[in-house]
């Protein structure tokens, strides 16, 4: 029995980012352009022999980038936005100014992937006019054939898709800007075929999001035409991250297979396939092995799956591959020596994730392969059972939960309170978290792990860069301080050190968004506060000066989003886990004069479930996390949040019944739409927009800023207004955040002398 294995995409960035330290070299010109893309090409051959050896048959080309596979999806049809279109056409040059900036342009926007935490840039389509303006999966194609024997599965993120996750455009538009770009994505089709392709993966994830009758029909014109014109070619039309909505129509779509996914499903594409039944004449790429999850598949569960799947459709039908792209997975657990060994056992990542797909393909072809999957499966199931995994005293705290344990003061109390003891001025400034995490900082972080600096050293040089910033923020004249998180690899990954029942790898490495990377921890049990984790270095900063210091923390939803969860147990226990031992840090932090408290969560939307009826229980569990962590304060005790780069017009409600007393909010980077939000919902909390991207090395001018606040002075009142960046500094320069920061408390101070002589007035 012939069962095909296949992979839906392989993560970029290597066992050891080699990708990121590549694109890191270029950006700051230590290598010329050739020797970067010598390095990259080397990295992709690297990529795809790798998946050739571990027995995959249909290999993905055209996965890798070199910044955003929507990027590349856009750049290669001509998607590009006005003020970069003096730029050389399809170069290196524009490639990464759109999603970087230029002294003269903003970035496009990046928001999230879909539930990931994984971010795209936003392609623009006014004044973009559609065409072929590179053929790069062709390139990847005669690369892997020629160069390997590989006759590869290219890749490409589908017209709808593409459109959808597109802005500058109305919605009575869809169906003409989907229409223009397919004679393009035919001609990049064709010359693939001309060049020997057999099969393109077309991955169309909106197709288990909510969709209408109209874009049902817009698939059905888009793949009719394919099917038309491009009948040599053998078309795999790719879902992942849930069910397929409209299923009896897509698979009926005039294609050779269907990717389904038949993890995050939740059952209900099985369940589909058995009432609806499926094509005999398509073949069915069953997303079997989770693309997403860091833990070992039960491979006997994996084979009785399989089974059901084909007792509705004939065995030759089936493709066995992941659930999506191991793009949101680490490349291998081989390097992961520090973690306790019962654990190392129970993960899989992206390479092991691939044996999994061959083992259980193989599976299908001999019966002798039954032991095999059951001992492959057993480290997983002891794992499971470790009764060690559960903390008594937890689950008794969490049985006595209730709605009163997570509620505060009303806002309008707290707010005359909190101005009566801070006395800030109007449009107070602050910075978000982070500041630079120079070469300096992460050479002694590094020496500190190895042993080679002492812990008194390595706390005297944390103490040394704290006091720096907090002298740059006392010149820069900002309102409110941070010590800057010096101490901190990552939002996430430190608290994942520190809280029990939490683990961190050594290398299991994924890509945020562009060569940021980040480890996320491992919830391996139930988790519980240990000691103070942030005190040390917030009391320091405090005594240095005597402005509000706000405490750093990462919030519960961001931790658990932001980490590989557990398989086990519910998130909403997960959620409630976390909760209680952050509320038990700013009870800390409070207790020592800390009170002024931001509780982090940029993953609030980032969770959102892509099911419209499955959102309520999401956010309602959400709200309930975040308010159980921060209702234990006093009135006088202001907490903040923050959020970015995803769209919070749909969550504004949720994210009001937070219940922070300030928020602040990306908005620059999105080129102010947040903005547009506050026009129909009257926000009553204080909130600060944030006034530049601090993701782009560009320096935004004064002029520039105080367009961006008094934009926002529009619909907003300014008593309640902040004045801040879109996010943490940590990935700036030094020059250029004093630079930035000194623009920005300009502007405000502007803007504020204004206001009050208009008020005056």
């Amino acid at each position: 029995m012939n069962i095909v294995t296949s992979n839906t995409g392989y993560p970029r960035i290597g066992e050891n980012r080699e990708w990121k330290h590549v694109l890191e070299k270029y950006w700051t010109k230590k290598i010329t352009r050739v020797a970067f893309e010598l390095e990259m090409k080397q990295l992709r051959i690297d990529y795809l022999k790798k998946q050739r050896s571990k027995g995959i048959e249909l290999i993905p080309i055209g996965d890798f980038s070199y910044y955003d596979h929507v990027l590349d999806t856009a750049m290669m049809f001509g998607l590009i936005p006005k003020r970069f279109q003096s730029m050389e056409e399809a170069s290196l040059e524009q490639y990464f100014a759109i999603a970087r900036g230029t002294d003269e342009h903003v970035a496009s926007e990046m928001t999230k992937w879909f539930n990931t935490n994984y971010h795209y840039i936003v392609p623009e389509l006014q004044d973009a006019a559609p065409k072929l303006t590179h053929n790069r999966l062709l390139d990847l194609f005669n690369e892997a054939k020629y160069e390997l024997g590989i006759k590869g599965k290219p890749v490409i993120l589908g017209p709808v898709t593409l459109i959808a996750l597109s802005k500058g455009y109305e919605n009575s538009e869809f169906k003409e800007k989907v229409a223009e770009l397919i004679p393009h994505y035919i001609k990049a089709f064709q010359e693939l075929a001309e060049a020997g392709a057999e099969w393109i993966q077309i991955d169309e994830p909106i197709l288990v999001q909510d969709i209408d009758q109209p874009t049902i029909e817009v698939f059905q014109e888009v793949y009719s035409r394919f099917n038309k014109e491009l009948p040599e070619l053998k078309l795999l039309l790719q879902t992942y991250f849930g069910s397929v909505e409209r299923y009896e129509e897509v698979i009926q779509l005039p294609v050779d297979a269907i990717g389904l996914d038949f993890v995050h499903d939740k059952g209900a594409n099985l369940e589909k396939l058995k009432s609806s039944g499926f094509p005999s004449d398509k073949l069915l790429a069953c997303g079997v092995i989770d693309g997403r999850s860091i833990w070992k598949s039960n491979l006997l569960d994996k084979q009785d799956q399989a089974a059901k799947i084909t007792s509705y459709i004939q065995p030759s039908q089936l493709i066995i591959q992941p659930s999506c792209s191991l793009l949101h997975v680490p490349v291998t657990t081989a390097n992961e020596k520090s973690l306790p060994e019962q654990l190392v056992d129970a993960l899989a990542f992206a390479d092991e994730k691939l044996e999994e797909v061959v083992l259980l393909s193989e599976a299908f072809k001999s019966a002798e392969k039954k032991d095999e999957l059951r001992s492959y499966s057993r480290a997983v199931t002891e794992f499971h059972k470790d009764t060690s995994r559960v903390n008594v005293d937890v689950q008794k705290e969490l049985c006595q939960l209730n709605e009163l344990t997570a509620t505060r003061a009303p806002f309008k109390e707290r707010k005359e309170q909190q101005k009566k003891k801070w006395q800030l001025p109007p449009l107070p400034t602050t910075t978000i978290g982070s500041f630079p995490q120079t070469k300096e900082v992460r050479a002694a972080r590094l020496k500190f792990k190895k042993g080679s600096l002492s812990e008194a050293d390595y706390e005297t040089f944390i103490q040394e860069e704290i006091q720096k910033w907090v002298n740059i923020q006392e010149e820069l004249q900002l309102d409110v301080f941070v010590h800057g998180e010096f101490e901190r690899t990552d939002m996430v990954e430190f608290f994942g050190q520190r809280l029990n029942g939490m683990e961190v790898t050594t290398n299991g490495w994924v890509q945020s968004y562009g060569s940021r990377c980040v480890k996320p921890p491992i919830i391996a049990a139930d988790i519980s506060f240990d000691q103070p984790m942030t005190l040390k270095e917030t009391l320091y900063a405090k005594s240095l000066t005597t402005k509000p210091m706000k405490g750093m923390l990462t919030g519960p939803v961001t931790i658990l989003n932001w980490s590989f969860e557990r398989d086990d147990i519910s998130l909403r226990e997960m959620l409630n886990q976390l909760a209680l031992a952050i509320q038990e840090e700013i009870r800390q932090l409070e207790a020592n004069g800390i009170e002024m408290i931001q509780v982090d969560e940029p993953a609030l939307r980032e969770g959102l479930p892509l099911k419209e009826n499955e959102r309520a229980d999401y956010l309602a569990n959400a709200t309930y996390a975040f308010r159980l962590a921060t209702s234990s304060v006093e009135p006088t005790t202001q907490i903040h949040t923050h959020m970015c780069y995803s769209e919070f017009d749909e969550i504004i409600e949720t994210i009001d019944a937070l219940d922070a007393d300030v928020i602040s909010i990306e908005a620059s980077r999105s080129h102010g739409e947040i903005i547009h939000t506050f026009e129909r919902y009257e926000y009553q909390k204080d909130i600060g927009l944030g006034v530049y991207d601090i993701h782009s090395p560009r320096i935004p001018s004064k002029i520039e800023m105080k367009r961006n606040l008094e934009r926002a002075l529009r619909v907003l009142n300014q008593e309640q207004f902040w004045v801040n960046p879109d996010c943490g500094l940590k990935t700036r320069t030094t020059e250029e955040t004093i630079d930035a920061l000194k623009v920005m408390v300009e502007a405000a101070e502007e803007v504020r002398t204004s206001l009050q002589v208009g008020t005056s007035k």
